[in-house]
């Protein structure tokens, strides 16, 4: 196959940024689009070239060569299994699911089909993120000792949003439990986590906090924290840090520019980039090039669904832990 006929599920807010990715790659066609919300699919099929499709119809056309799941959470698991038994290599938004019993469900259709399942945890794609995990395999700090993670939303969704996302461990900091594991690659066996809503009363009135700190351990005693906020009056902000025996690797915010403007009163620098999709514009188009490798390779990709469910049973601990201010012993 010269390009890969791709079928996207879903043309929302992310799916839109999956769609530009697909128009863009020279090994992609974006083919059909489907959308419960029929304006959305034509507005953005419209945009694109595409043929509008309902989304059973576009997995099971002969012509449609992967599809791209972007619709909401609760359908993500039957779409998946659609897909797979239609021999359709799949890639989803994260979650699989947010109940882990239903996630299993699913990835047993997927072993039983051999079917390509790729999940959407982009951050593994950062350039400056992928970087740092080179060194770390690379061993230019030695043996990890200490993982920190810092992940800030510049302002909180909407409380209706929040009501329906799982909560803020599910929703928000799974990304940060995914690359955890990424950058350790040694999996992680004790969760203790705490949270609070600070920023809005109204997130708290939902059963949900909007500040968290999580702490975790691998079976070696590697330890990680995670820190979460839905308010960064300053941008966007995306931080990693390694400590290792032998050094520090880290990975900072992206501003608007590099311009530092110096004076009598001090440094002035600009804000870090607005939100996820700048700040990971470079990382969505990454994710697709790896997607499209993948099946054309013949191989699996990374991150599959054994990497979606380990994340998820990691934000379900986090959730508990939050609940009862005991600490999650996964194994």
């Amino acid at each position: 196959m010269t390009q890969l006929n791709i079928a996207l599920i879903g043309a929302g807010r992310i799916g839109r940024v999956h769609a530009a990715s697909i128009a863009a790659h020279p090994d992609c066609r974006l083919a059909t689009v489907s959308d419960a919300i029929e304006d959305a699919a034509r507005s953005l099929a419209a945009e694109t070239g595409a043929a509008v499709t309902p989304a059973e119809a576009a997995i099971g056309d002969p012509a449609t060569d992967a599809v791209m799941i972007c619709a909401p959470t609760d359908v993500h698991a039957a779409l998946i299994e659609t897909a797979a038994r239609a021999g359709k290599p799949v890639f989803c938004e994260k979650p699989v699911d947010l109940d882990a019993a239903r996630i299993r469900a699913c990835l047993a259709v997927v072993r039983s089909t051999g079917i390509p399942l790729m999940i959407g945890f982009n951050r593994r794609f950062d350039p400056s993120f992928r970087d740092l995990k080179r060194r770390l395999d690379a061993g230019r700090i030695g043996s990890i000792e200490l993982v920190s993670i810092l992940s800030k939303d510049p302002a909180p969704p909407p409380v209706s949003y929040i009501e329906r996302s799982g909560g803020l461990f599910r929703d928000m900091m799974i990304h940060d439990l995914d690359m955890a594991r990424f950058l350790l690659g040694e999996e992680l066996i004790a969760v203790h986590a705490a949270g609070s809503a600070l920023v809005d009363p109204a997130i708290g009135a939902a059963g949900d906090v909007d500040t968290a700190v999580v702490t975790l351990r691998t079976g070696s005693g590697k330890l990680v924290s995670i820190t979460n906020s839905r308010r960064a009056t300053y941008g966007y902000d995306q931080r990693i840090e390694v400590h290792g025996s032998g050094g520090m690797l880290a990975a900072g915010n992206r501003t608007q520019t590099t311009v530092t403007e110096a004076g009598a009163s001090g440094y002035i620098t600009d804000p870090a980039l607005p939100f996820f999709l700048e700040r990971y514009a470079d990382a969505y188009r990454a994710e697709l090039d790896a997607f499209v490798a993948a099946i054309k390779g013949g191989t699996m990709p990374e991150p599959d669904g054994e990497d979606g469910l380990a994340a998820q049973i990691l934000a379900d601990a986090a959730t508990e832990s939050a609940k009862t201010g005991q600490t999650v012993h996964l194994q």
